[in-house]
Protein backbone atom coordinates (compact mmCIF):
# COMPACT_ATOMS: atom_id res chain seq x y z
CA UNK A 1 0.00 0.00 0.00
CA UNK A 2 0.97 3.56 -0.65
CA UNK A 3 0.86 6.33 1.55
CA UNK A 4 -2.07 9.35 1.02
CA UNK A 5 1.35 12.12 0.22
CA UNK A 6 3.01 9.72 -2.08
CA UNK A 7 -0.22 9.24 -3.75
CA UNK A 8 -0.87 12.69 -3.78
CA UNK A 9 2.68 14.11 -4.87
CA UNK A 10 2.24 12.10 -7.74
CA UNK A 11 -1.71 13.09 -8.69
CA UNK A 12 0.12 17.33 -8.45
CA UNK A 13 3.01 16.46 -10.88
CA UNK A 14 0.68 14.68 -13.28
CA UNK A 15 -1.66 17.18 -13.00
CA UNK A 16 1.05 19.49 -14.01
CA UNK A 17 2.45 18.04 -16.69
CA UNK A 18 -0.80 18.39 -18.20
CA UNK A 19 -0.24 21.94 -19.25
CA UNK A 20 2.77 20.50 -21.16
CA UNK A 21 0.72 18.42 -23.16
CA UNK A 22 1.07 18.42 -26.80
CA UNK A 23 -2.92 17.08 -28.07
CA UNK A 24 -1.48 16.01 -31.68
CA UNK A 25 -3.25 15.24 -34.51
CA UNK A 26 -6.87 14.90 -33.75
CA UNK A 27 -7.67 10.90 -34.01
CA UNK A 28 -10.91 9.68 -36.38
CA UNK A 29 -11.98 7.81 -33.28
CA UNK A 30 -12.59 11.31 -31.17
CA UNK A 31 -16.12 11.79 -33.02
CA UNK A 32 -17.15 8.46 -32.40
CA UNK A 33 -17.02 8.70 -28.29
CA UNK A 34 -19.98 10.45 -26.58
CA UNK A 35 -18.48 11.12 -23.20
CA UNK A 36 -22.23 11.37 -21.78
CA UNK A 37 -22.79 7.71 -22.03
CA UNK A 38 -23.50 6.17 -18.37
CA UNK A 39 -20.97 3.42 -19.40
CA UNK A 40 -17.02 2.69 -19.10
CA UNK A 41 -15.43 3.71 -22.15
CA UNK A 42 -12.43 1.62 -22.82
CA UNK A 43 -10.12 2.84 -25.07
CA UNK A 44 -7.21 -0.56 -26.27
CA UNK A 45 -4.52 -0.63 -28.32
CA UNK A 46 -0.93 -1.72 -29.10
CA UNK A 47 2.06 0.36 -27.14
CA UNK A 48 2.51 4.26 -28.52
CA UNK A 49 -0.21 4.30 -30.61
CA UNK A 50 -1.88 7.22 -29.25
CA UNK A 51 -4.38 6.08 -26.80
CA UNK A 52 -2.74 8.38 -24.26
CA UNK A 53 -3.11 11.42 -27.03
CA UNK A 54 -6.77 10.45 -27.41
CA UNK A 55 -7.79 10.12 -23.69
CA UNK A 56 -6.61 13.81 -23.69
CA UNK A 57 -8.12 14.88 -26.67
CA UNK A 58 -11.75 13.64 -25.26
CA UNK A 59 -10.78 15.60 -21.75
CA UNK A 60 -10.62 18.71 -23.85
CA UNK A 61 -13.99 18.05 -24.72
CA UNK A 62 -15.33 18.40 -20.82
CA UNK A 63 -14.32 21.72 -18.46
CA UNK A 64 -13.71 19.44 -15.43
CA UNK A 65 -12.49 16.27 -14.72
CA UNK A 66 -9.92 13.59 -12.86
CA UNK A 67 -6.63 12.25 -14.33
CA UNK A 68 -4.14 9.38 -13.53
CA UNK A 69 -1.56 7.65 -15.27
CA UNK A 70 -0.92 3.94 -13.63
CA UNK A 71 2.38 3.53 -15.72
CA UNK A 72 3.89 6.12 -13.34
CA UNK A 73 6.60 4.57 -11.63
CA UNK A 74 6.48 6.26 -8.48
CA UNK A 75 2.99 4.02 -7.90
CA UNK A 76 4.55 0.93 -9.06
CA UNK A 77 3.15 -0.77 -5.57
CA UNK A 78 -0.27 0.51 -5.89
CA UNK A 79 -2.96 -2.06 -4.48
CA UNK A 80 -6.65 -2.13 -4.69
CA UNK A 81 -6.77 -0.97 -1.61
CA UNK A 82 -5.28 1.95 -2.85
CA UNK A 83 -8.05 3.29 -5.08
CA UNK A 84 -9.94 5.01 -2.14
CA UNK A 85 -7.15 7.03 -1.09
CA UNK A 86 -6.87 7.94 -4.76
CA UNK A 87 -10.09 9.36 -5.09
CA UNK A 88 -10.00 11.17 -2.05
CA UNK A 89 -7.03 13.07 -3.60
CA UNK A 90 -8.50 13.66 -6.48
CA UNK A 91 -11.90 15.13 -5.82
CA UNK A 92 -9.75 17.29 -3.36
CA UNK A 93 -7.18 18.06 -6.35
CA UNK A 94 -9.65 18.75 -9.24
CA UNK A 95 -12.79 19.71 -6.94
CA UNK A 96 -14.77 17.53 -8.92
CA UNK A 97 -15.79 13.85 -8.90
CA UNK A 98 -17.63 13.00 -12.32
CA UNK A 99 -15.50 12.54 -14.78
CA UNK A 100 -12.22 10.19 -14.30
CA UNK A 101 -9.85 9.37 -16.77
CA UNK A 102 -7.26 6.69 -16.37
CA UNK A 103 -4.59 6.05 -18.48
CA UNK A 104 -3.08 2.14 -18.56
CA UNK A 105 -5.21 1.08 -15.62
CA UNK A 106 -4.99 -2.50 -16.48
CA UNK A 107 -1.07 -2.18 -14.29
CA UNK A 108 -3.60 -2.67 -10.83
CA UNK A 109 -5.33 -5.67 -10.22
CA UNK A 110 -9.17 -5.37 -9.63
CA UNK A 111 -9.13 -2.35 -10.80
CA UNK A 112 -12.69 -2.73 -12.17
CA UNK A 113 -13.92 -3.63 -8.91
CA UNK A 114 -13.43 0.06 -7.96
CA UNK A 115 -14.48 1.01 -11.59
CA UNK A 116 -17.81 -0.87 -11.23
CA UNK A 117 -18.65 0.59 -7.56
CA UNK A 118 -18.21 4.32 -8.57
CA UNK A 119 -20.21 3.63 -12.04
CA UNK A 120 -23.26 2.59 -9.74
CA UNK A 121 -22.59 5.91 -8.32
CA UNK A 122 -23.64 7.37 -11.89
CA UNK A 123 -19.59 8.61 -12.09
CA UNK A 124 -18.49 8.35 -15.68
CA UNK A 125 -15.16 6.52 -16.56
CA UNK A 126 -12.68 6.78 -19.63
CA UNK A 127 -9.41 4.40 -19.33
CA UNK A 128 -7.22 2.95 -21.23
CA UNK A 129 -5.34 0.25 -22.17
CA UNK A 130 -2.90 -2.34 -23.95
CA UNK A 131 -3.75 -6.03 -23.64
CA UNK A 132 -6.75 -6.65 -25.00
CA UNK A 133 -7.41 -10.11 -22.95
CA UNK A 134 -6.91 -8.83 -19.68
CA UNK A 135 -9.26 -5.80 -20.26
CA UNK A 136 -11.55 -8.57 -22.02
CA UNK A 137 -11.66 -10.85 -19.11
CA UNK A 138 -12.36 -8.20 -16.44
CA UNK A 139 -14.48 -6.21 -18.55
CA UNK A 140 -16.81 -9.38 -18.42
CA UNK A 141 -16.26 -10.09 -14.79
CA UNK A 142 -17.43 -6.98 -13.52
CA UNK A 143 -18.46 -4.60 -16.03
CA UNK A 144 -20.90 -6.88 -18.12
CA UNK A 145 -22.88 -4.59 -20.35
CA UNK A 146 -21.23 -1.02 -18.62
CA UNK A 147 -18.61 -0.62 -20.62
CA UNK A 148 -17.59 0.66 -24.28
CA UNK A 149 -15.22 -0.55 -25.99
CA UNK A 150 -12.76 1.27 -28.58
CA UNK A 151 -9.71 -0.10 -30.44
CA UNK A 152 -7.32 2.51 -31.53
CA UNK A 153 -4.36 1.54 -33.80
CA UNK A 154 -1.47 3.54 -35.21
CA UNK A 155 -2.30 6.60 -37.86
CA UNK A 156 -4.29 5.56 -41.06
CA UNK A 157 -3.28 7.26 -44.39
CA UNK A 158 -5.30 10.24 -43.41
CA UNK A 159 -4.51 10.74 -39.71
CA UNK A 160 -0.59 10.34 -41.43
CA UNK A 161 -1.67 13.20 -43.79
CA UNK A 162 -2.76 15.24 -41.74
CA UNK A 163 -0.03 15.34 -39.26
CA UNK A 164 2.54 15.50 -41.93
CA UNK A 165 0.83 18.23 -43.93
CA UNK A 166 0.97 16.11 -47.17
CA UNK A 167 -2.01 15.86 -50.00
CA UNK A 168 -3.12 12.33 -50.93
CA UNK A 169 -1.19 10.87 -53.85
CA UNK A 170 0.83 7.74 -54.87
CA UNK A 171 4.12 9.85 -52.92
CA UNK A 172 2.56 9.98 -49.69
CA UNK A 173 1.19 6.66 -49.58
CA UNK A 174 5.24 5.37 -50.43
CA UNK A 175 5.92 6.96 -46.98
CA UNK A 176 3.08 5.73 -45.41
CA UNK A 177 3.75 2.24 -47.00
CA UNK A 178 7.53 2.59 -45.78
CA UNK A 179 6.98 3.85 -42.12
CA UNK A 180 3.26 2.72 -40.97
CA UNK A 181 1.68 5.04 -38.75
CA UNK A 182 3.20 4.99 -34.98
CA UNK A 183 3.33 9.16 -34.04
CA UNK A 184 6.33 9.28 -32.49
CA UNK A 185 8.64 7.03 -35.53
CA UNK A 186 6.83 9.22 -38.17
CA UNK A 187 8.29 12.89 -35.81
CA UNK A 188 11.77 11.56 -35.75
CA UNK A 189 12.34 8.93 -38.48
CA UNK A 190 14.64 7.40 -35.99
CA UNK A 191 14.52 3.83 -36.38
CA UNK A 192 15.66 3.18 -32.92
CA UNK A 193 11.93 3.88 -31.51
CA UNK A 194 9.91 1.07 -33.28
CA UNK A 195 13.24 -1.10 -32.63
CA UNK A 196 12.75 -0.19 -28.58
CA UNK A 197 8.52 -0.43 -29.36
CA UNK A 198 8.95 -4.04 -30.46
CA UNK A 199 11.36 -4.85 -27.13
CA UNK A 200 9.04 -3.42 -25.14
CA UNK A 201 5.72 -4.97 -25.71
CA UNK A 202 7.54 -8.45 -25.45
CA UNK A 203 9.48 -7.60 -22.31
CA UNK A 204 6.68 -5.79 -20.36
CA UNK A 205 3.34 -7.27 -22.42
CA UNK A 206 4.43 -10.73 -23.08
CA UNK A 207 7.14 -12.16 -20.79
CA UNK A 208 6.55 -10.27 -17.78
CA UNK A 209 2.94 -10.15 -18.02
CA UNK A 210 2.50 -14.08 -18.23
CA UNK A 211 5.63 -14.78 -16.55
CA UNK A 212 7.51 -16.55 -19.35
CA UNK A 213 10.89 -18.12 -19.06
CA UNK A 214 11.98 -18.46 -22.71
CA UNK A 215 12.95 -15.25 -23.98
CA UNK A 216 14.40 -16.04 -26.95
CA UNK A 217 12.26 -18.45 -28.21
CA UNK A 218 9.22 -15.96 -27.49
CA UNK A 219 11.12 -13.14 -29.65
CA UNK A 220 11.95 -15.52 -32.11
CA UNK A 221 8.91 -16.77 -33.16
CA UNK A 222 7.24 -12.70 -32.89
CA UNK A 223 10.11 -11.94 -35.51
CA UNK A 224 9.31 -15.24 -37.61
CA UNK A 225 5.53 -14.23 -37.82
CA UNK A 226 6.08 -10.76 -38.62
CA UNK A 227 7.95 -11.67 -41.59
CA UNK A 228 5.61 -13.99 -42.95
CA UNK A 229 2.73 -11.59 -43.26
CA UNK A 230 -0.21 -12.95 -45.06
CA UNK A 231 1.44 -16.40 -45.06
CA UNK A 232 -0.32 -19.23 -43.77
CA UNK A 233 0.89 -20.81 -40.46
CA UNK A 234 -0.48 -24.12 -38.18
CA UNK A 235 -0.15 -24.13 -34.70
CA UNK A 236 2.01 -27.93 -35.21
CA UNK A 237 4.27 -25.83 -37.51
CA UNK A 238 5.33 -23.29 -35.16
CA UNK A 239 5.77 -26.30 -32.73
CA UNK A 240 7.91 -28.11 -35.20
CA UNK A 241 10.15 -24.91 -36.06
CA UNK A 242 10.77 -23.73 -32.41
CA UNK A 243 10.88 -27.57 -30.96
CA UNK A 244 7.95 -26.59 -28.72
CA UNK A 245 6.74 -28.95 -25.94
CA UNK A 246 3.37 -28.83 -27.45
CA UNK A 247 1.04 -27.21 -29.46
CA UNK A 248 -0.74 -25.39 -26.86
CA UNK A 249 2.50 -23.91 -26.31
CA UNK A 250 2.87 -21.98 -29.92
CA UNK A 251 -1.52 -21.40 -29.40
CA UNK A 252 -0.87 -19.54 -26.11
CA UNK A 253 2.57 -17.45 -27.70
CA UNK A 254 0.57 -16.88 -30.75
CA UNK A 255 -2.62 -15.75 -28.42
CA UNK A 256 -0.09 -13.13 -26.16
CA UNK A 257 1.01 -11.17 -29.31
CA UNK A 258 -2.77 -10.81 -30.78
CA UNK A 259 -3.74 -9.63 -26.99
CA UNK A 260 -0.80 -7.13 -26.86
CA UNK A 261 -1.90 -5.54 -30.59
CA UNK A 262 1.80 -6.63 -31.86
CA UNK A 263 0.09 -8.77 -34.58
CA UNK A 264 -3.46 -10.33 -35.83
CA UNK A 265 -4.43 -13.73 -37.32
CA UNK A 266 -7.22 -14.22 -39.41
CA UNK A 267 -8.89 -17.52 -40.41
CA UNK A 268 -9.55 -19.88 -43.47
CA UNK A 269 -13.52 -19.36 -44.10
CA UNK A 270 -15.52 -22.26 -43.56
CA UNK A 271 -19.15 -22.93 -42.79
CA UNK A 272 -18.02 -25.43 -39.98
CA UNK A 273 -16.97 -23.72 -37.24
CA UNK A 274 -14.74 -26.68 -36.23
CA UNK A 275 -13.21 -26.64 -39.61
CA UNK A 276 -12.71 -22.88 -38.67
CA UNK A 277 -10.62 -23.53 -36.17
CA UNK A 278 -8.57 -25.96 -36.85
CA UNK A 279 -7.33 -24.38 -40.81
CA UNK A 280 -4.45 -22.93 -41.14
CA UNK A 281 -4.28 -19.00 -40.30
CA UNK A 282 -2.85 -15.93 -41.92
CA UNK A 283 -1.11 -13.54 -39.43
CA UNK A 284 -0.59 -9.41 -40.48
CA UNK A 285 0.85 -7.10 -38.34
CA UNK A 286 -0.08 -4.05 -36.81
CA UNK A 287 2.43 -1.50 -38.87
CA UNK A 288 4.09 -1.89 -41.88
CA UNK A 289 6.81 0.30 -40.37
CA UNK A 290 7.39 -1.58 -37.01
CA UNK A 291 7.85 -4.92 -39.36
CA UNK A 292 10.22 -2.83 -41.64
CA UNK A 293 13.01 -1.94 -38.99
CA UNK A 294 12.90 -4.96 -37.27
CA UNK A 295 12.94 -7.36 -40.07
CA UNK A 296 14.94 -6.96 -43.33
CA UNK A 297 13.02 -9.56 -45.29
CA UNK A 298 9.87 -7.76 -44.90
CA UNK A 299 10.26 -4.47 -47.01
CA UNK A 300 11.70 -6.65 -50.16
CA UNK A 301 7.86 -8.65 -50.43
CA UNK A 302 5.92 -5.05 -51.66
CA UNK A 303 2.90 -7.15 -52.00
CA UNK A 304 2.95 -8.62 -48.65
CA UNK A 305 3.82 -4.95 -47.24
CA UNK A 306 0.41 -3.79 -49.36
CA UNK A 307 -1.83 -7.02 -48.09
CA UNK A 308 -1.06 -5.12 -44.24
CA UNK A 309 -2.03 -2.10 -45.32
CA UNK A 310 -5.36 -3.08 -46.47
CA UNK A 311 -5.80 -5.37 -43.86
CA UNK A 312 -5.15 -2.85 -41.68
CA UNK A 313 -7.73 -0.61 -42.82
CA UNK A 314 -10.03 -3.47 -43.02
CA UNK A 315 -9.79 -4.11 -39.28
CA UNK A 316 -10.26 -0.48 -38.12
CA UNK A 317 -13.59 -1.21 -39.22
CA UNK A 318 -14.37 -5.20 -38.85
CA UNK A 319 -13.75 -7.60 -36.17
CA UNK A 320 -14.72 -10.78 -38.94
CA UNK A 321 -12.32 -10.69 -41.52
CA UNK A 322 -11.37 -14.13 -43.26
CA UNK A 323 -9.50 -15.01 -46.36
CA UNK A 324 -11.81 -18.09 -48.69
CA UNK A 325 -10.44 -20.50 -50.83
CA UNK A 326 -11.59 -23.11 -52.48
CA UNK A 327 -10.53 -23.78 -56.11
CA UNK A 328 -8.83 -20.83 -56.10
CA UNK A 329 -7.80 -17.72 -53.23
CA UNK A 330 -9.19 -14.80 -52.75
CA UNK A 331 -7.11 -12.45 -49.91
CA UNK A 332 -10.05 -10.92 -47.65
CA UNK A 333 -13.66 -11.42 -47.37
CA UNK A 334 -15.59 -9.26 -44.85
CA UNK A 335 -18.74 -11.08 -42.77
CA UNK A 336 -21.10 -8.30 -40.81
CA UNK A 337 -23.50 -10.14 -38.63
CA UNK A 338 -24.03 -13.71 -40.33
CA UNK A 339 -23.25 -12.52 -44.18
CA UNK A 340 -20.73 -11.91 -45.82
CA UNK A 341 -20.27 -8.45 -47.36
CA UNK A 342 -17.43 -8.07 -49.26
CA UNK A 343 -14.57 -9.40 -50.95
CA UNK A 344 -11.10 -7.88 -51.46
CA UNK A 345 -8.45 -9.16 -53.61
CA UNK A 346 -4.96 -7.33 -53.14
CA UNK A 347 -2.18 -7.29 -56.11
CA UNK A 348 0.68 -4.99 -56.27
CA UNK A 349 0.48 -4.60 -59.66
CA UNK A 350 -1.84 -6.66 -62.27
CA UNK A 351 0.01 -8.24 -65.33
CA UNK A 352 -1.35 -10.24 -68.35
CA UNK A 353 0.70 -12.91 -66.18
CA UNK A 354 -1.14 -12.80 -63.12
CA UNK A 355 -4.62 -11.26 -63.96
CA UNK A 356 -6.11 -14.99 -64.48
CA UNK A 357 -5.46 -16.07 -61.01
CA UNK A 358 -6.27 -12.48 -59.40
CA UNK A 359 -9.68 -12.77 -61.44
CA UNK A 360 -10.14 -16.75 -60.84
CA UNK A 361 -9.95 -16.24 -56.41
CA UNK A 362 -12.40 -13.02 -56.14
CA UNK A 363 -14.86 -14.40 -58.92
CA UNK A 364 -15.04 -18.06 -57.21
CA UNK A 365 -15.69 -16.12 -54.35
CA UNK A 366 -17.97 -13.31 -55.52
CA UNK A 367 -20.08 -16.47 -56.88
CA UNK A 368 -20.04 -18.63 -53.68
CA UNK A 369 -21.38 -15.82 -51.40
CA UNK A 370 -23.86 -13.94 -54.04
CA UNK A 371 -21.99 -10.74 -54.05
CA UNK A 372 -22.33 -8.32 -57.42
CA UNK A 373 -19.02 -6.57 -57.41
CA UNK A 374 -15.69 -7.10 -55.87
CA UNK A 375 -12.00 -4.96 -55.13
CA UNK A 376 -8.83 -5.48 -55.95
CA UNK A 377 -6.43 -3.21 -54.55
CA UNK A 378 -3.67 -2.67 -56.28
CA UNK A 379 -0.39 0.12 -55.58
CA UNK A 380 -1.42 2.56 -58.65
CA UNK A 381 -3.69 0.79 -61.16
CA UNK A 382 -7.23 1.80 -61.80
CA UNK A 383 -9.67 0.12 -64.28
CA UNK A 384 -12.72 -1.73 -64.27
CA UNK A 385 -14.05 -5.15 -65.97
CA UNK A 386 -17.27 -7.09 -65.90
CA UNK A 387 -16.77 -10.94 -66.25
CA UNK A 388 -19.84 -13.26 -65.75
CA UNK A 389 -22.22 -10.62 -64.94
CA UNK A 390 -19.79 -9.94 -61.85
CA UNK A 391 -18.00 -6.26 -61.77
CA UNK A 392 -14.80 -5.91 -61.05
CA UNK A 393 -12.74 -2.70 -59.47
CA UNK A 394 -9.40 -2.04 -59.67
CA UNK A 395 -8.34 0.45 -57.64
CA UNK A 396 -4.99 1.99 -56.17
CA UNK A 397 -4.86 1.27 -52.38
CA UNK A 398 -4.11 4.80 -51.22
CA UNK A 399 -7.36 6.37 -52.94
CA UNK A 400 -9.54 3.72 -51.30
CA UNK A 401 -7.67 4.53 -47.84
CA UNK A 402 -8.72 7.88 -48.62
CA UNK A 403 -12.36 6.66 -49.55
CA UNK A 404 -12.92 4.12 -46.90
Amino acid sequence: MLLKETIKNVVQSQKSDLLQFEYGVEREKLSEIDLDISFAIVLSGVRRCGKSTLLHQLMKKIDKYCYFNFEDTRIINFEPEDFQKLNEVLIDEYQQDDYYFFDEIQNVQKWEIFVRSMLDRQKKFIITGSNASLLSKELGTRLTGRHLRYELFPFSFKEMLTFSKQEPNINSFEEYFQKGGFPEYLKYNKTEILQQLLNDIIARDIIVRHKLRDVKTVKEMALYLLTNIGNEFSYNGLKKIFNLGSTNSALSYVSYFEDSYLMFTIPRFDYSLKKQLINPKKVYSIDNGLSNVNSASFSSNRGRMLENVVFLQLRRKYKDIFYFRAENECDFIVKDRDKIISAFQVCYELSEDNKKREFDGLLETLTEFQLESGLILTYNQEDEFKIDNKRILLKPTWKWLIES
